[in-house]
């Protein structure tokens, strides 16, 4: 079931708990005692049907939080305000099941240490955001040609902007990477989350010339034994598995 249809059956069985206990009379008069009820049927329904954790947080302050804010007398406009800000900063993170995560210097640097020395080579950035790994490879390795795909209109438009400042070798595109042919690339650079790295591998295999390099940050490819680990030594102790294409197969 995707996440977000989840998130909703957990509120509906959260808001029958709440009215079922306050119609029998088992609960306190008032708001509150209804909109903790409601936050605890939701976050035990979401662990029920073995939702992320932070989905279990969401769910523990959603209700409290929807009565503090009718309370607060904000204008509703805000709270649109505020929805069309995260529209277009995460758009599709729902259903994609990925967030928008910046590279740091460290892993820039890491990353950039990775790329063959006297050779160009085109990289492409699997979800660039702000373009800012983009930015950071290009004054590395000006020889080098970088791409990004960026799906969320806020980050690409930002991208998009920042762009020219650091050389014409970076294009970023506003799109699905998925859709996008990976077949002119030496590396593919991904810092998504764990829910699409399967996908990322079998697509790499389809498209991928031999000696190609899937580099992912933080998350493995499941059922896969990287050829390589590399530890950047950031604040976050940032891990970069990387993986080669051989043959249409990996190194196991």
């Amino acid at each position: 079931m995707p996440p977000a249809l989840k998130a909703l059956f957990a509120q509906i069985a959260g808001w029958a708990c709440a009215l079922l206990f306050a119609g029998a009379g088992w609960l306190p008069p008032g708001i509150w005692p209804l909109a903790g009820m409601q936050a605890l049927g939701a976050t035990a329904a979401a662990a029920a049907m073995r939702s992320a954790r932070w989905w279990l947080a969401i769910h523990a302050v959603f209700a409290p939080l929807l009565v503090v804010a009718g309370r607060a007398g904000i204008a509703p406009a805000w709270y649109l305000a505020a929805f069309a800000l995260l529209l277009v900063v995460y758009w599709t993170s729902f259903r994609t099941q990925v967030p928008l995560y910046l590279s740091n210097r460290a892993t820039i640097a890491a990353l950039a240490g990775m790329l063959p020395a006297g050779r160009p080579v085109r990289v492409l950035d699997l979800g660039s955001g702000t373009g800012s790994l983009l930015r950071g490879l290009a004054r590395l390795r000006p020889d080098c040609r970088f791409d990004g795909v960026e799906a969320a209109p806020a980050p690409w438009l930002l991208s998009r902007l920042l762009a020219p400042r650091a050389g014409r070798q970076i294009t970023v595109r506003r799109g699905d990477f998925f859709a996008e042919s990976w077949a002119p690339y030496n590396v593919v650079y991904a810092f998504l989350s764990p829910v699409p790295m399967e996908r990322v591998w079998a697509k790499a295999l389809q498209e991928l010339a031999p000696g190609a390099l899937v580099v992912s940050n933080s998350f493995p490819i499941p059922g896969r034994k990287p050829d390589r680990v590399v530890e950047v030594g950031d604040r976050r102790a940032t891990r970069l598995y990387v993986y080669r294409v051989t043959d249409g197969r990996a190194s196991k």
